[in-house]
């Protein structure tokens, strides 16, 4: 697993131990599914890859293809291709809520961290097929 030194720096600061656990956790997992080293990819969130967007507004970026923010209440997993995408998925994975693109998880060792693969497994391989272009809230992919 390739791991830049800012994110090293950065899991240093964690000072919830589950926090730090769960990055610990998250680094390994999202390292195998995508291949890519981790890296810091905005202030707090740890990313992996990258995806390039374009919406029908004309705005487009390039954008994690994977990541993870270890927040003080829980842990943010994010899935820009949207939770509603894994509905199926979500419903075995164990205790969890969702914004619109994101997964919050107070404490791996309670959920089917298996399950987490496949999803983040899922996101990354939707988010990286080069057709994708569409806001998580907007739901699905499309051409762009």
């Amino acid at each position: 697993m390739v791991v830049d030194d800012d994110v090293r720096v950065f899991l240093e600061t964690i000072e919830r131990p589950v926090r730090r656990r769960d990055a610990e956790t998250l680094l390994d997992l999202m390292s195998r599914v995508t291949g890519e080293p981790a890296r810091m990819a905005y202030r707090g969130i740890i990313g992996f890859g990258t995806y390039h967007y374009h919406y029908e507004s004309g705005r487009q970026g390039d954008a994690a293809a994977a990541a993870f923010a270890p927040r003080g209440p829980s842990t943010t997993i994010y899935l820009p291709d949207g939770v509603a995408a894994h509905s199926d998925a979500l419903e075995r994975l164990g205790p969890h809520t969702t914004g619109v693109g994101c997964l919050y998880v107070k404490d791996l060792a309670k959920i089917d961290l298996d399950v987490l693969e496949q999803v983040v497994a899922a996101s990354y391989a939707t988010v990286t097929a080069g057709t994708f272009g569409r806001r998580a809230r907007d739901g699905g992919s499309s051409s762009g």
